[in-house]
């Protein structure tokens, strides 16, 4: 019989989606404290265009694989490895590697998942809602009859903001294109057209008192706006600098730069950068206490992942082509055995 092999989709070089290509490879042998997990599901994030633009801070050279979180069964166990079993579904946020059949994780990394759980729901909470729920309750640490605005509000960690601010009680706004601006509004929150109307005289006229939280993933071209939307006290949570593809260079830096100037002001408001893994590293346990409370509300149908599509991990470029040219709302997901 055949042995298994393995198989990916991988950034050849910097440019669009044509240089993602498929390759296959021996299957990788766990090491020491990893497993190998049989990947099903993997979701398709904006990180994943920047790496292949060279706009995302990331150690690894071309060729590699992209995919910042999956879910999958654990096909192999390395050395020293406890508490996980052969077969057992896990997820794991990767920030690379994860479009691919079969991947090395650290077992440190896994959190269970139910086997009664879809798949791509589950893979949908790894990073968007872990994201959205750590910059409203550990960040911002926003109460109920609070404010928030999020930029960005129809995709994945928008939508995934939206829900979890629901249920939190908070008043929701969210900025999104006009074919976005029902789902936005029927997940409960004010809609803002971010082409047709300047956010913050919107904001200004909506909330004159200013917000208690504005959630930024685009950088530049919103992040001073972002800041004068909120009151004192306020926390502006920037996540992410989608602004770096259009201008074709990394805006991180300045960003930082930017944060850094504006905690000096003294005007009581709180210029933070979240960035999941940096959190998950420093903090391992909230992690998994966030995830595992996000499986348990997924469960219950408290939640329900806006999923754009399901594709072939073979339709990678595809899948990145849609998200890069923001064509879908929610997240798209990858199905890599198929």
């Amino acid at each position: 019989m055949a042995s298994l092999r393995n198989a990916r989709m991988v950034i050849t070089g910097r440019g669009g989606p044509e240089v993602l290509q498929w390759v296959e490879d021996d299957l990788p042998t766990p090491g020491p404290g990893q497993v190998r997990v049989k990947v099903i599901a993997t979701g398709v994030a904006y990180a994943d265009i920047l790496m292949r633009h060279g706009l995302y801070p990331v150690s690894q050279a071309f060729p590699f694989a992209p995919g910042y979180d999956i879910v999958g069964d654990i096909d192999a166990l390395g050395d020293g490895v406890t508490g996980f079993a052969l077969g057992q579904r896990v997820a794991a946020l990767t920030m690379i590697g994860g479009y691919s059949r079969y991947l090395l994780v650290p077992a440190a990394h896994l959190v269970p998942v139910a086997d009664n759980l879809d798949p791509a729901e589950a893979v949908s909470l790894v990073l968007n809602y872990v994201t959205a729920y750590q910059m409203i309750h550990r960040v911002a640490k926003l109460r109920e009859g609070q404010s928030f605005l999020i930029h960005g509000a129809g995709g994945g960690v928008g939508t995934a903001a939206l829900q979890l601010g629901k249920i939190a009680g908070l008043r929701m706004f969210g900025t999104a294109s006009k074919s976005k601006l029902e789902l936005v509004s029927a997940l409960g929150a004010t809609p803002i057209d971010y082409r047709a109307d300047n956010f913050l005289d919107r904001i200004r006229q909506l909330v004159p008192d200013g917000l208690n939280a504005v959630l930024d993933s685009v950088g530049d071209k919103t992040r001073t706006d972002s800041y004068r939307c909120l009151r004192r006290g306020g926390y502006l949570v920037c996540f992410g600098v989608s602004s770096a593809v259009e201008k074709g260079k990394l805006s991180a830096a300045l960003g930082f730069a930017w944060l850094g100037m504006m905690k000096l002001v003294p005007d009581g408001k709180h210029p933070v950068w979240f960035n999941v893994k940096w959190l998950r590293d420093a903090h391992p346990d909230w992690f998994r206490e966030d995830l595992s409370k996000l499986f348990a509300m997924l469960a219950a149908r408290q939640i329900q992942p806006v999923i754009a599509a399901r594709m072939p991990l073979r339709e990678a470029a595809r899948a990145n082509e849609l998200l890069e040219k923001a064509q879908v709302s929610g997240k798209i997901i990858l199905l890599c055995q198929e």
